[in-house]
């Protein structure tokens, strides 16, 4: 039998906290299938694009994703990535937190000075830039964010600050003053600025920055990321998955321990 935790919005589609599912040596992929036949169908749906899957606490993209094996009494964990807002900024949910997404373009006069200045104005809220090239999309930016705030929850940061384990993560390096060179603030380099907290003061925070900002990733990083992190051809095909290259790049954000 499996366990299935549902949370947040996940709660909705199936009008319970938990499931009891009388199956197991299923993958990922299995379940979710079945879940979907198992919904009530007045009920809201279940977005399994935009959610994050725990087994037993562990990201399942530090596994083998969809593909992972789910045993006899695992605890299978659900958990909605919340999102909307506009093509100037994304918001969404993720484990309660709320998180607020910006991109600032380039400009000659902007360095790490500036997000120094912001986390003093703001204390409250954490705060983290990161490179542009280092970002490909809204789904490895929601994803590889999941894994840094579960790992928060479980205490497993790569480092002591939550900050800093999001930078790592994006840059997929353990150094982190390899993470803060490679896939920091640049002068003359369009940046995402990641900002989780209080709802009021990142509004506060956006009406600040709103005359930096830019579209969000208006700039497509593929080939960028591809070549910087020396991922093959024979990689992508490998992968049985929409979005290939995302998720080799979110698994590999997930094992950096």
């Amino acid at each position: 039998m499996i366990t299935v935790k549902l949370v947040g919005g996940a709660k909705k589609s199936f009008l319970t906290e938990q499931l009891h599912i009388d199956k197991s040596d299923i993958s990922i992929q299995e379940l979710l299938d079945l879940l979907l036949e198992l919904k009530p169908l007045d009920t809201p749906d279940l977005d399994i694009e935009n959610i994050l899957i725990a087994i037993n606490g562990t990201d399942s993209s530090a596994m083998e994703g969809k593909s992972t094996k789910i045993k006899n009494n695992d605890l299978v964990s659900i958990i909605p990535v919340i999102h909307g807002g506009s093509h100037k900024k994304i918001t969404f949910q993720v484990l309660k937190q709320q998180i607020q997404v910006i991109e600032i373009t380039s400009q000659k006069t902007i360095d790490v000075k500036l997000l120094d200045n912001l986390r003093k104005k703001y204390p409250k809220i954490h705060l983290q830039a990161i490179s542009s090239n280092f970002i490909l999309n809204n789904y490895h930016l929601k994803k590889v964010l999941s894994i840094s705030l579960e790992s928060n929850n479980n205490n497993i940061l790569l480092s002591n600050k939550l900050e800093t384990d999001i930078l790592m993560r994006f840059a997929l390096t353990k150094q982190i003053s390899v993470a803060i060179k490679n896939a920091g603030i640049k002068p003359k380099t369009n940046f995402i600025l990641i900002a989780i907290g209080n709802k009021k003061i990142l509004n506060l925070l956006y009406k600040e920055l709103f005359p930096l900002s830019i579209n969000l990733f208006s700039k497509n990083n593929d080939l960028f990321l591809k070549k910087y992190f020396k991922i093959t051809k024979k990689q992508l095909n490998s992968v049985y998955s929409k979005n290939p290259l995302e998720d080799i790049l979110v698994e590999k954000a997930a094992i950096l321990f």
